[in-house]
């Protein structure tokens, strides 16, 4: 099954890496199909029209780009409002949490190239 197949998990569904479907793994499962997390991460900046995102996620076909658009609404992450894709309550939540990640791997990538 190809990932533009495969639903969202719920919880308690087996995800890829965990037959359990914890919570966590429900969402890893979720952000780490092809620009999840790009649209998530174009979307704290404010609400975004879909060729608004087509242009920031310049290599995301639209038939992946709508597709991800589709899956993060289905979870309550984003909302189609009249200004664009937008982050929802939850959405923005989710990112607060995920914005210390990236800073943590801001600092992290430039040691990987003492190795």
């Amino acid at each position: 099954m190809s990932e533009r197949d495969r639903p969202v998990a719920r919880l308690g569904d087996p995800v890829r890496g965990s037959r359990s479907g914890q919570p966590i793994m429900v969402l890893f499962d979720l952000l780490s199909r092809r620009w999840a997390m790009g649209i998530l991460w174009n979307l704290a900046d404010g609400p975004q029209t879909f060729r608004g995102l087509r242009d920031r996620c310049d290599s995301a076909s639209p038939s992946v780009l709508n597709t991800r658009l589709k899956e993060l609404r289905s979870v309550d992450l984003i909302e189609n409002t009249p200004g664009g894709y937008a982050l929802t309550e939850s959405g923005r939540e989710l990112f607060r949490h995920l914005e210390p990640l990236g800073d943590w791997a801001m600092d992290w990538v430039p040691g990987l190239d003492r190795g």
